[in-house]
């Protein structure tokens, strides 16, 4: 009885705003249509473990693999995710605009299946190994192009009332894959570098391959329920069902009327520029923390990497929590208030990260000078537990024998803002740019959005490795707060035309 209650309670919550399904007349229709976003639900979480499970050890196995690959090449390997998942993107939407979903998610998902295997055997080939991985990498984010997808499908399975609480899940079960991702990457490094071999079908199971094998594995329970539990559902703003372009028939339903009307294409380019720049930030934000934390603090590469691994769980559950509030919040202020404080708090983070004061950092050059005495000394040997690592900012950043140093107080306040203000506007801009496409076709819009976030996450590191390398922290963090504002000035100028498709059309009150 008490199991009965809870099912019924839980699908009750997520039909928020409709009536009771046992007076209705399609109850079953709309009990598949939420098991079927769940479904899409589990395929975005499962898009986010598949990313971070291999990216802390992509490096050591690239290493591994080909003495020959660089720093400068792993870079291109990390890039090719978003390259791949950007060319990807908008052909998936296409795809999925005029053919039922299961055919463009299930084809992306072999490719991610696939292209996780082919990662796991790179080591194999006697010569070129680390264009192997390029390519593998590249495939895994082809596959990741179903994200648009994924979007489009909620958008459409959902009314206007349902649309951003069920588009806030959906980012809280991407935000706890990247979260998760890390984790099992963890766990699985204990099958070390030799790990267990199977000589039957060649394959490695060590620290480097277990976690795209396990990828794989996720993937495959993900095309069984796409194809086992996904069907085809759409719905118009006031959560009528309705028939797709691609729809399969399940029940008879009336089309809706209100399908006429054209997309406001300004509010559109509006919606990718700002998703462009809520991406970039995050991705410069990502790229920098640990360069930044060893360059100020003076921290060990063991140590920049163990407590940024803390402060970027910390955000992500961070984020879990700002997705569940912003859905309780934005039903009493609205989106696009909620966009621009998120904007504000995101340029905030950052304008507090700007190096004040006349502290300085320490410079590493000291330390190498310490540690290349002459061996005439009769100088004590240090401990074998002493590290000889060179800490600090390093001599050749001429930068930092002038720029103030960026006290732990500050980098913790910008985590924390940056950490509240990049979820809400990551799930407000999803929101918004699937209310203004409306009842239209999503598809092939949606992958464009993902594209412009693809973009942005491939050119935001290239930006900040070069620009804080070579100027600092000061020119960096400057020009962010000069492309936030600008988004933010972008965003007041467009705040009336970033308004729902039937607002816009007077068939829905605002």
């Amino acid at each position: 009885m008490l199991i009965n209650l809870i099912v019924s309670r839980m699908q009750l919550t997520d039909c928020k705003g409709t009536t009771p399904m046992f007076m209705k007349s399609n109850g079953n229709a709309d009990r598949s249509r939420w098991r079927s976003i769940r479904v899409m639900y589990f395929t975005m979480f499962l898009s986010s473990v598949g990313f971070t499970i291999v990216i802390t050890s992509i490096w050591p196995y690239l290493k591994n693999i080909d003495e020959s690959a660089d720093a400068s090449f792993l870079g291109w390997v990390v890039a090719a995710y978003s390259l791949g998942q950007m060319v990807a993107s908008p052909l998936f939407g296409l795809w999925s605009n005029h053919r039922p979903r299961r055919e463009p998610l299930v084809c992306s998902i072999f490719i991610n299946v696939s292209a996780n295997i082919y990662y796991a055997y790179v080591y194999l080939p006697p010569s070129y190994n680390k264009i192997h991985m390029l390519l593998a990498r590249t495939l895994v984010g082809i596959g990741a192009g179903n994200v648009a997808v994924v979007r489009s499908y909620v958008a459409g399975a959902t009314s206007l009332k349902e649309r951003t609480s069920a588009m806030a899940n959906l980012s809280a079960c991407q935000a706890l894959g990247f979260i998760l991702g890390p984790a099992l990457q963890a766990v699985l490094s204990f099958t070390g570098e030799t790990g267990i071999s199977v000589n039957v079908i060649q394959l490695q199971v060590n620290m480097y391959t277990a976690p795209a094998l396990l990828a794989a594995c996720f993937g495959v329970i993900n095309i069984l329920l796409v194809i086992l539990v996904l069907r085809e559902h759409f719905v118009d703003d006031h959560g009528k069902l309705i028939h797709a372009i691609n729809y399969t028939p399940e029940e008879r339903v009336d089309v809706a009327p209100e399908v006429e009307g054209d997309i406001d294409q300004i509010a559109v380019f509006t919606s990718n520029v700002l998703f462009f720049v809520i991406l970039f930030i995050f991705a410069v934000f990502e790229t920098i923390s640990t360069p930044l934390s060893m360059d100020m603090f003076a921290w060990t590469r063991k140590e920049a990497v163990f407590y940024n691994g803390i402060i970027l769980a910390a955000i992500g559950f961070e984020s879990i929590l700002v997705f569940l509030v912003v859905k309780v919040v934005s039903a009493r202020i609205g989106d696009r208030p909620l966009l621009l404080g998120g904007l504000i708090l995101i340029f905030a983070g950052f304008f507090i990260l700007l190096p004040w004061g006349n502290q300085y950092p320490k410079i590493q050059w000291a330390d190498i000078q310490n540690n290349t005495m002459p061996t005439t000394q009769l100088a004590p040997t240090p401990p074998s537990n002493t590290s000889l690592e060179p800490t600090g900012c390093p001599s050749e950043q001429t930068w930092c024998l002038f720029t103030p140093v960026i006290h732990l107080a500050q980098y913790i306040t910008s985590d924390i803002l940056i950490g509240v203000g990049y979820p809400t506007c990551n799930v407000m801009s999803y929101t918004l740019y699937s209310k203004i496409l409306g009842p239209k076709p999503q598809g092939v819009y949606m992958g464009w959005l993902t594209a412009s976030g693809s973009g942005a996450r491939t050119l935001g590191p290239v930006f900040v490795s070069h620009v804080y390398t070579i100027l600092g922290p000061r020119w960096a963090f400057s020009v962010i707060c000069g492309i936030v504002l600008a988004a933010v000035v972008l965003l007041s100028a467009m705040y009336k035309r970033l308004i729902a498709f039937s607002v816009r059309h007077g068939r829905v009150n605002e």
